[in-house]
């Protein structure tokens, strides 16, 4: 593989842990900045504190997906090796993990169960 197209991969995975990073950064100020003006208007707490985890699990998820994205550009463009499929392949597998778990805590039901 060219030099270049390692350097265009870098810098895409670059780019995307860059925007999963700032995106969950800027979902959970919005979120908590969101809960402290409802709480100031008298809102209830209690569904303020559920609306609020929402939101940040949902920020959470979205972010989780961009880095397992940026991994997979990584490990298929950049190094191209038994090693770095391997280590990719763990990291996915924890990343899912902790999506299915933040879904199942979010939405009380794994995600290919139907809402009822």
């Amino acid at each position: 593989m060219s030099e270049f197209v390692k350097r265009i991969g870098e810098w895409c995975t670059a780019i995307i842990e860059t925007t999963g990073v700032v995106l969950i950064a800027v979902l959970a100020l919005y979120t908590l900045l969101f809960a402290a003006f409802r709480l100031y208007n008298h809102a209830d707490a209690e569904e303020v504190f559920r609306d609020t985890r929402q939101r940040l699990g949902r920020g959470i998820l979205l972010g989780l997906e961009l880095f397992i994205a940026a991994d997979v550009i990584h490990s298929a463009v950049v190094e191209v090796n038994f090693e770095t499929v391997g280590v990719l392949a763990i990291i996915i597998v924890i990343r899912t993990f902790l999506s299915f778990s933040l879904e199942v805590e979010l939405n009380g039901r794994w995600p290919w169960q139907n809402r009822e």
